[in-house]
């Protein structure tokens, strides 16, 4: 019976995915197959697919509220991420219900670009905070910290280095996975320089070096060897990744973004499987110079879970490729940010427990750091790229009582918030400290980028009602599309928009 219920519910995924209905009359779905709980459902009836089968997202808690009392400081790594935006998109595109556990409110928010004033001087980065209303809970506060990477023109791009790594294993063979694949790879090839280096290494039941490090100026070679990528057998994704590594570090120059680029569904199973060993193999790599980046594709058998934590620990970032759009904003739109212009980037906040009685981190809960590592220069920690700019929000509680009494002195309490921030110029460098104070007699809501605040809250709001979060309040749907529209004056690329479209479903 199990059988039966089971090919019923492929059949219905089946029909969604070429664009056709599974309703009945009244309009109520009679059948569906769940992509994200990896399991199935008709007429009401549920069971569990295959572990295996199923796209695998590592389960979290949100961040609790906290009582400054207690603990101050708030210490985190930054997260350059916006695989988990470009995940729900995928599933709501393709009328699937979005797991809680892929939503990750950090990479909701640094998928896109703020308008952040930039860098001066020597400074590889700028930051900044402000403070206005939360949307979602009266009479509390929300506080943004803005941060921006240094833009790179581009006589200024380093000279590439790059290591393309390509799963062209069975799971991989369809036109969202390999074919999309390879006309991103092809699409990057057209915005690279004639002196960078490409390398492709395929690994399926075998790994293969497809081509050895090779000029671009050569590109009808390098187009040639893209085009005989197919996709069968299994995945050895392990022994490929330290070939891909021994290659980058084979032809490494310490002035050269020396990076791995890997496109996979994340399904490793054969030779080395396991994410801890991994992750170990990519963060001894990540210490000699070499960077990565994961690029993530298909639905039904993605490993999100595995690619997120093999990406931090390669010094990298994560992003996940469902549509052509999405491919030509991270190879072409956003290409600059493959280059790191901060490393080991932390952020550490200090809120005044006189005026602030609570607060809590939006997002970032795998992050979250020691407040005795952020002075640490061992400790490992996030990249930003070329241009690229993070945001991050805090809900807070002020002791209203003591903030608005008639005897409040100001000067005797001048700082509400201070917002420190360390990063390296180089890897092996010595961390750089940037500050940045609210003191407690300015204005609160006098915003220096409303539109940006507005559509940061909206984006948070959208992100906790998707996660059904316990601190989402009174956020609405309708309340974040307000918010959003309220952030549409910069949309460079239209990306904030198309927020609003995703809304709608």
């Amino acid at each position: 019976m199990k059988k039966n219920y089971l090919r019923l519910g492929l059949a219905a995924a089946s029909l969604l995915a070429m664009g056709c209905s599974t309703t009945d009359g009244d309009g109520a779905y009679d059948g569906y197959y769940d992509m994200n709980y990896a399991a199935y459902s008709v007429d009401g009836m549920t069971g569990e697919m295959p572990e295996e089968k199923g796209d695998k997202f590592d389960d979290f808690k949100d961040n609790p509220f906290v009582k400054t009392a207690d603990e101050p400081v708030s210490t985190f790594s930054v997260d350059a991420d916006g695989a988990s935006y470009a995940i729900m998109r995928r599933y709501l595109t393709d009328n699937y219900n979005v797991n809680p556990s892929s939503v990750r409110i950090e990479e909701f928010l640094n998928y896109f670009t703020f308008n952040y004033a930039a860098p001066t001087g020597n400074d590889h980065v700028a930051i900044s905070a402000e403070v206005g209303d939360c949307p979602w809970n009266a009479g509390h506060k929300l506080l943004q910290l803005g941060i921006k990477g240094k833009e790179l023109t581009a006589d200024e791009m380093p000279r590439a280095n790059f290591v393309f790594l390509v799963d062209v294993s069975g799971s991989m063979d369809s036109n969202d996975k390999i074919g999309l694949l390879k006309k991103g790879l092809t699409e990057l090839l057209y915005q690279l320089n004639p002196d960078d280096r490409i390398s492709l290494i395929t690994y399926s039941g075998e790994v293969k070096k497809l081509l050895e490090s090779t000029p671009v100026r050569e590109a009808d070679k390098i187009k040639k060897a893209i085009s005989k990528l197919t996709a069968d057998g299994c995945t050895a994704g392990g022994k490929a990744l330290k070939m891909a590594y021994e290659e980058a570090l084979a032809n490494y120059d310490p002035k050269c973004n020396n990076r791995v680029i890997m496109g996979t569904d994340g399904d490793f199973n054969v030779g080395v499987t396991s994410t801890d060993a991994l992750v170990e193999m990519v963060e001894s790599y990540a210490r000699q110079g070499i960077y990565m980046t994961c690029l993530g594709f298909g639905m039904g058998n993605l490993n999100d879970a595995m690619m997120e934590k093999v990406s931090n620990a390669g010094n990298g970032t994560y992003h996940y490729i469902d549509c052509e759009n999405e491919m030509m904003k991270v190879f072409v739109h956003e290409r600059s940010q493959f280059v790191s212009v901060a490393n080991d980037a932390k952020c550490q906040v200090s809120f005044n427990p006189d005026l602030v009685s609570e607060y809590r981190l939006i997002g970032y809960e795998n992050r979250v750091m020691s407040n005795d590592d952020f002075e640490n220069d061992k400790k490992d920690a996030g990249e930003i790229g070329a241009g690229q700019t993070i945001t991050a929000l805090y809900e807070i509680v002020l002791n209203e009582d003591f903030y608005n009494a008639a005897d409040f002195n100001p000067s005797a309490y001048p700082d509400l918030v201070t917002f420190d921030f360390r990063y390296k110029k180089t890897l092996d460098g010595a961390s750089i400290p940037l500050q940045v104070k609210l003191s407690a007699d300015k204005p609160l809501n006098k915003y220096g980028r409303p539109d940006d605040f507005y559509f940061a809250a909206g984006v948070a709001a959208y992100g906790m009602i998707l996660r059904n979060s316990p601190y989402k309040g009174d956020a609405t749907i309708e309340m974040a599309k307000r918010l959003v529209k309220q952030g549409l004056s910069f949309d460079p690329h239209g990306y904030r928009a198309e927020l609003l479209q995703l809304m709608e479903k």
